[in-house]
């Protein structure tokens, strides 16, 4: 398999990616930073909201044979509504929506000729709950959501499934920025966790890789939530 994963640079992405090369498979990583990526033998550098960066993502993708595509790439603003900037909301709009949305259809030509593909967004347990000050993330990640549904049934009779796996808290850079930046500590945020614990990067990377695998043919359109029980109410 040939399985492009944005934002493999670091956190989540990077778990992702190395739990694909362990199992021989061919990784392509993008992000932008060239510094995090030099690590892979195949790497395009790319900023997802700047629209000709993105357009030669598109052609990356083309070139070189993509049959999965994990959008995983995203970024997040904790503030309230009032206080945010039109740039901002396109800023999280576009790396969070926009840009998988455009991936998935410079991937899918390939992936319909050969009757066969998989393509995993890493949305957010934010785009099922909703979360206080993170309006625009929450948004983009919902959107992401009924976006893998709609396509999951457009393009089903292809043998292409398209799912989103919604983390909760997870231990990340990202995460532990997210949790430092809101009004709770950490400490706080775990005691509200039913598990008591963040999620790891690998687990998500081990459900990437078996909605990759042949046992999940028949999963598609799911919103899976890996949250340590997060969503499931107090």
């Amino acid at each position: 398999m040939n399985i492009l994963i944005t934002g493999a640079g670091r956190g989540i992405g990077k778990a992702i990616a190395a739990a694909c090369m362990e199992a021989g498979e061919r990784v392509f990583a993008t992000g932008r930073n060239e510094e995090l990526l030099k690590v892979y033998e195949n790497y395009f550098i790319a900023d997802l909201t700047n629209q000709s960066e993105l357009e030669a993502l598109g052609g990356y993708i083309e070139q070189n044979n993509i049959d999965v595509l994990v959008n995983n790439a995203g970024e997040y603003i904790y503030s309230p509504i009032e206080d945010v900037s039109l740039l901002q909301i396109e800023h999280i709009i576009k790396t969070n929506l926009e840009a998988p949305l455009y991936l998935i259809k410079k991937s899918v030509p390939y992936m319909k000729k050969n009757h066969w593909g998989r393509i995993i967004n890493i949305g957010s347990i934010s785009g099922i709950v909703g979360e206080a000050g993170a309006s625009l993330y929450s948004a983009a990640k919902s959107g992401l959501i009924g976006a893998a549904k709609s396509l999951a049934l457009e393009l089903a009779e292809y043998g292409i499934t398209v799912n989103t796996i919604n983390p909760g808290w997870v231990d990340t850079d990202m995460g532990n920025s997210s949790a430092s930046e809101g009004d709770f500590s950490k400490e706080e945020i775990i005691e509200c966790i039913p598990q008591k614990r963040f999620v790891t990067p690998p687990e998500v990377a081990g459900m990437v890789k078996y909605l990759i695998s042949n046992d999940a043919r028949g999963v598609t359109g799911q919103s899976i939530n890996l949250c340590a029980g997060l969503t499931c109410g107090c």
